[in-house]
């Protein structure tokens, strides 16, 4: 049987004491600490593939250097990039991410995020579906470290990370009038979450600010049940007919997806007979003919601050951070510029 090594293998090698050695691969005391020695004790260290009792580490700093991560689809672009940034940039802090898929579901949200807890986790990054405001407040009451993730809920008073989602889509919109848009569809979720509400709201206050009166029928709002078979139903109700809409602004990628399959079999010509703007990325975009334009949200900014400010947080740090970060219009020219004259007959 291999013996493992210990810190005192290491500080014997090294010539100095087994505290000192604890101290430089615990990253404490280094400003007390000479570079060199450090530098030594790391090599030493390495050359012996010495590993950490993460058991032991975790009895005594009460800590098992562990943090949960809960999204709403693993699968999807959006989280996956996101989970991987988070991953990364705990790692950078030495900490191991945990993480599941609630498939915007309350029960399942609930039971990963006690499932999270009893592994000890240090704290909770949490993309919350709706209805989840009660297990929060007791996450609170308990002290659990926790940031809302890319959605929050404005009656909780929590750390949370979010896109501008109002900002965002009242820039897409304005693009859209800007590029001789006037018939503007928005494909949406029927929720309760800020996040879609906010999206609703930009959309809504764009074109009223344009002095364009809002059709109700312009604006369809889908359960989360059956979403291909519902978005495609909407997208013909929005494209055909006597006034059909000259826009169409999806607000999720999957929506955006199922939607551009239907233009696509309803032989509808993007951006001349229809224009198409989507929140967020997705490769599946390339596959069509037309590049489409979308709302980038800054996922790294994202990913990054929501962990600085859970690790923050795990370390007693009471202070409540709330950012809304801006998101980046790109143009594609699934939204080219139309003669207006020409769209409004």
């Amino acid at each position: 049987m291999i013996k493992k090594t210990s810190l005192k293998d290491i500080a014997q090698l090294v010539g100095v004491s087994t505290t000192l050695v604890s101290y430089v691969l615990n990253n404490q005391k280094i400003n007390r600490i000479n570079k060199q020695v450090a530098q030594k004790i790391r090599e030493v260290a390495k050359s012996l593939n010495y590993q950490p009792n993460q058991i032991a580490k975790s009895l005594k700093t009460n800590r098992t250097y562990t943090i949960g991560l809960v999204v709403s689809d693993i699968s999807n672009p959006f989280s996956s990039s996101l989970a991987r940034i988070v991953e990364d940039e705990a790692d950078t802090h030495n900490y191991t991410v945990l993480f599941g898929s609630s498939d915007e579901k309350l029960p399942k949200a609930q039971k990963l995020i006690t499932t999270l807890l009893n592994r000890q986790v240090d704290g909770l990054l949490i993309a919350p579906p709706e209805g989840i405001e009660p297990q929060l407040a007791e996450l609170q009451q308990q002290g659990t470290p926790f940031v809302l993730l890319d959605r929050y809920f404005p009656e909780l008073k929590t750390n949370y990370v979010a896109l501008d989602n109002y900002k965002a889509i009242h820039k897409a919109v304005q693009h859209l009038i800007d590029s001789g848009y006037r018939r503007i569809g928005l494909i949406t979720f029927q929720t309760s979450l800020i996040t879609l509400l906010d999206r609703k709201q930009g959309y809504l206050s764009a074109l009223k600010d344009n002095r364009i009166p809002v059709r109700k029928t312009w604006v369809k709002e889908l359960g989360i049940g059956s979403i291909e078979a519902d978005v495609r139903k909407a997208v013909t109700d929005l494209t055909t007919g006597a006034r059909p809409v000259d826009a169409l602004l999806f607000a999720s990628n999957t929506l955006a997806l199922y939607g551009l399959q239907q233009l696509n079999a309803l032989h509808l010509s993007v951006p001349e007979q229809v224009a198409v703007v989507s929140i967020d990325q997705a490769e599946s975009y390339n596959l069509f003919q037309t590049p489409i334009t979308y709302i980038k949200q800054p996922l790294l900014e994202m990913g990054q601050l929501a962990t600085k400010i859970l690790l923050d947080a795990i370390k007693k740090n009471n202070t409540i951070t709330q950012a809304n970060l801006e998101g980046e219009l790109v143009i594609h020219e699934s939204t080219r510029a139309v003669d207006r004259v020409t769209k409004l007959t």
